[in-house]
């Protein structure tokens, strides 16, 4: 039995009160063709609540699980073992139906767990406050371009190229509706990251420099040297980290002098999940604070001098007026911004050291085989758990022949930069702790057999 809460007298007297003819009336900017003029075309009109589970198992059985085959897959993506007292603790009924605290002060063991993760987010990008989080890494990234841009009273915004294309995607989307410029470029198959290419670029009208670090190539830029240079010209420098992982054994961006410091939570707690929900990150120095988008919970005593908490800057639009605000993403993702508390609580300082060692040394190991592959180069440079190899032949038609010999190899830059030549033949791996040294074998052997 269908559910349905009105009737036809409830609908006639709600579209009379709008002045609408119909409810078709309300759909009149969707043009005609974008329209469906009856059910959707292969969907069977009913079905038992049995079929449709039979159905759906049958669909799910022609998924590869991340864990059921060796899995090279990275790119802002990242398989790490996500310990099962994660998601034993989420899964708590106190936690799980939480949502925005309407009342904020009322809700302290909400406000005390983003209390925790806006701390622990902000020791690990070095910067001086931290948000309750936000929607994902690349909308974050837009977050902080307009940031930068209210702060400086710019509009331009230089894009490394080692910049994860999803992420200029999201951005270019916004700037259709806000006018900012961006100043972008490819990445290229070579060692060493465009950090010259970027400081040219940079000139009095620049509000921001993005920088992703590591880079989309797997590169460490020198974030030191472009901060730098962007200060110089009154421009802020944007750090864009999408593997949070390595700030367990590189230096934090804002210790190096990034201004706002983005990312994607993702590898800390949270699984694949076939793509989302994610968690963006968002750091930044304190001196901006007032600028920076979300919220923020902060730490006080109440009438008896106990410790509680407090929601002390909230600057979105579900919260003040809508003019004022500086974000209109109303969500923080909570519940993954809990597991990666969690699981970063878990760890602590040396496990975080640990797991990023481990990723780091099982990707030394796979660049060591896979430079043996004939037919396979590795683009040496600085990287920590990812790295490019170029191949003979392009890497998209690889990446297929392998996963039918039952090897995710990693993703092929051809699947990123669609119609660049230039980039075709090249190939992103990633390792993290979970890779083992069978893995690695295997996709070495595979490798050699598709391309012998």
């Amino acid at each position: 039995m269908r559910y349905l809460p009105l009737n036809d007298a409830d609908r006639a007297a709600m579209l009379e009160t709008i002045g609408a003819t119909s409810v078709d009336a309300l759909f009149g900017d969707v043009p005609a063709e974008a329209r469906l003029a009856g059910p959707v075309p292969g969907l069977p009109d009913h079905a038992s609540e049995m079929a449709v589970e039979r159905h759906m198992a049958r669909l799910s059985a022609q998924s590869v699980a991340a864990g059921s085959v060796p899995f090279f897959l990275g790119a802002g993506a990242y398989r790490h073992h996500v310990p099962a007292s994660v998601d034993h603790l989420i899964q708590r009924g106190e936690f799980l139906t939480a949502y925005t605290p309407y009342q904020p002060e009322i809700a302290q063991g909400t406000l005390q767990v983003l209390f925790e993760f806006q701390t622990q987010v902000a020791r690990l990008f070095g910067t001086d406050v931290a948000n309750a989080s936000l929607y994902d890494g690349s909308t974050a990234c837009w977050e902080a371009i307009t940031m930068a841009g209210r702060i400086t009273r710019r509009k331009k915004a230089v894009f490394s190229g080692g910049l994860h294309p999803h992420y200029v995607e999201t951005a270019r989307t916004m700037a259709r509706f806000t006018g900012d410029v961006l100043d972008t470029r490819l990445p290229e198959l070579v060692a060493a990251s465009d950090d010259d290419a970027v400081i040219a670029a940079i000139d009095g009208d620049t509000s921001c420099v993005v920088v992703q670090y590591p880079d989309i190539l797997g590169r460490i830029p020198d974030l030191a040297k472009i901060a730098s240079a962007a200060q110089a010209q009154g421009a802020l420098l944007i750090a864009v980290v999408t593997e949070p992982v390595a700030l367990g054994l590189i230096e934090s961006p804002g210790t190096l002098g990034a201004d706002i410091v983005v990312g994607e939570g993702q590898s800390i707690g949270v699984g694949l999940q076939f793509g989302g929900p994610y968690l963006g990150l968002f750091g930044c120095r304190e001196k901006f604070v007032r600028q920076m988008p979300g919220r923020l919970c902060g730490e006080t005593v109440d009438a008896d001098g106990k410790r509680g908490f407090v929601l002390t800057l909230s600057t979105r639009e579900q919260h003040i007026r809508r003019e004022k605000a500086t974000s209109n993403i109303c969500t923080n993702s909570g519940l993954c911004a809990l597991a990666f508390s969690v699981h970063m609580t878990l760890l602590g300082g040396t496990g975080l050291e640990r797991m990023a060692r481990a990723s780091h040394n099982r990707a030394v190991k796979a660049a060591r085989r896979l430079a043996q592959v004939p037919g396979v180069a590795v683009v040496n440079g600085r990287w920590f758990n990812e790295f490019a190899v170029t191949l003979p032949r392009d890497a998209r038609a690889v990446v297929r022949e392998l996963a039918e010999r039952g090897v995710l190899g990693g993703v092929s830059l051809g699947r990123l930069y669609p119609g660049v030549d230039a980039l075709a033949n090249g190939l992103l791996v990633a390792t993290t702790e979970c890779t083992t040294e069978d893995d690695i074998e295997a996709l070495a052997q595979a490798l050699k057999g598709v391309l012998a």
